[in-house]
């Protein structure tokens, strides 16, 4: 296999978000090894079917890095109507355990980094000014072979219905459009908030709302939906009606668990946090073969985007496999930033 970079700049988990976001680390020159094969996203052209998740990439000094370590398709982190700060320190918590499916109730810390840790960011925000200016720079900046998706949600007020909700998302998906992105996400799915913008994919009937309001304000712009874990047909066929205007879907965002620590107290004032790594790709491969099973029995459907838990070629060829367009990693190049071009080596061989 090639020699690679030393490509040690990567997130502070010992220093909190405001920090990271202002330290961004540089691109790394370094030729990507072409990955063999004709590879699309939401009906766009891509030169591999790597990509990244929102949670690693805070602005687009982190995409561009990112996008020079391999990844062709970058999420800009979720971003909202207004500014939110960042839930406090620990942000990631590395856990002790084997795979997860969704009926764990709680989970241990590690002492290091196994492959999975609990995440706790609280989808922050910076201004809608900052973030469109730092969206239109990145697109400009960014390789014309490499796609730009940004992630967005609505911000939930106290006397809010799900029709001023859907708006909120609309307007963002619309000022993210603007800005330059080549395809939007609405996240639907986070565990670490306890408003409804966190649980959507579980109410279909607002999930519906909400995505028409997007796709009647970004016109043909690919949309894609982030959801979190689903296993049951029922559930997934009720959210596959409601997706009808999405281009894809992205699956799955965590699993969810709370947390204790070593000297047995339960962390995040006891309230679950989403999990990822290594020990959700069963269960996000699953989940990827159950919607891709439902969609072929349809004879049409939204396009699938695999995320949970992949490190290696062999997991993203297993994603491919299970339906998925592309395969989005996040836990696995947040700890070592040269995972990409390691699977784009064994892709090609």
């Amino acid at each position: 296999m090639a020699d690679f970079p030393d490509a040690s700049a990567r997130y502070d988990a010992d220093r909190n978000y405001a920090w990271n976001y202002a330290h961004p680390p540089h691109p790394v020159a370094i030729d990507e090894p072409a990955v063999p094969g004709d590879w699309t996203f939401c009906g766009l052209k891509a030169a591999s079917p790597l990509g990244m998740p929102a949670g690693p990439l805070l602005n687009g000094d982190w995409i561009l890095y990112y996008a020079s370590l391999g990844f062709d398709v970058l999420t800009y982190k979720t971003v909202r109507s207004g500014f939110r700060e960042c839930y406090p320190l620990p942000n990631l918590v590395p856990v002790q355990t084997g795979p997860l499916h969704g009926g764990e109730l709680e989970l241990p810390v590690a002492a290091n980094m196994p492959g999975s840790w609990a995440v706790s960011f609280g989808m922050p925000s910076q201004n809608p000014d900052v973030w469109q200016a730092d969206i239109e720079r990145t697109r400009r900046d960014l390789s014309a072979d490499k796609l730009l998706n940004v992630s967005v949600v609505g911000t939930v007020q106290p006397d809010w219905s799900i029709d001023d909700l859907a708006n909120d998302y609309a307007q963002c998906a619309k000022w993210a459009v603007d800005s330059g992105a080549d395809t939007v996400e609405v996240n639907y799915s986070c565990p670490n908030v306890s408003t409804c913008d966190g649980q959507l994919y579980q109410q279909p009937a607002d999930a519906r709302l909400v995505t028409q309001a997007v796709r009647d304000a970004i016109g043909s712009t690919p949309l894609i939906v982030k959801v979190g874990h689903v296993t049951e047909e029922a559930e997934a066929t009720a959210l596959l009606d409601a997706l009808q205007p999405a281009t894809a879907i992205a699956m799955t965002n965590s699993v969810a668990a709370t947390i204790r620590a070593a000297d047995g107290t339960l962390l995040f004032d006891g309230q679950k946090r989403g999990i990822c790594g290594a020990a959700t790709f069963e269960a996000s491969l699953a989940q990827t073969k159950l919607f891709d099973r439902l969609i072929r029995e349809r004879g049409s459907g939204p396009k699938l985007i695999g995320v949970g838990g992949a490190s290696t070629a062999e997991h993203v060829r297993a994603y491919l496999d299970a339906g998925a367009e592309c395969v989005n990693i996040a836990t696995a190049a947040m700890v070592d930033p040269t995972v990409a071009l390691k699977i784009r080596a064994e892709l090609a061989e």
